[in-house]
């Protein structure tokens, strides 16, 4: 088992997993535009989960890129202390 969890005690690594599967709430498009009127830019993260290619062609000002492929090696870049609205 200490190769799979990496020096981590069994426990740990079984409540990471589990938190794959927790509900996530989901909002439609209209609550995610109120959020942000109701919101300053910098009090939540806006997150474009699409290609490079498709960000170019345009996207929501203020959203930062980040690949939906890239999402988890780069998951530090986004505050958990702020509302997150990924696209």
């Amino acid at each position: 088992m200490q190769a799979a969890t990496e020096g981590r005690p069994y426990c740990e690594v079984i409540m990471n997993i589990s938190a794959l599967f927790k509900k996530i709430p989901e909002i439609g498009a209209e609550a995610a535009k109120d959020l942000m009127k109701q919101k300053k830019p910098g009090e939540y993260n806006l997150i474009d989960v699409r290609q490079p290619g498709e960000y170019e062609q345009g996207h929501i000002p203020g959203a930062k890129l980040i690949p939906l492929a890239e999402l988890k090696s780069r998951i530090k870049e986004i505050d958990p202390a702020k509302p997150t609205i990924l696209y």
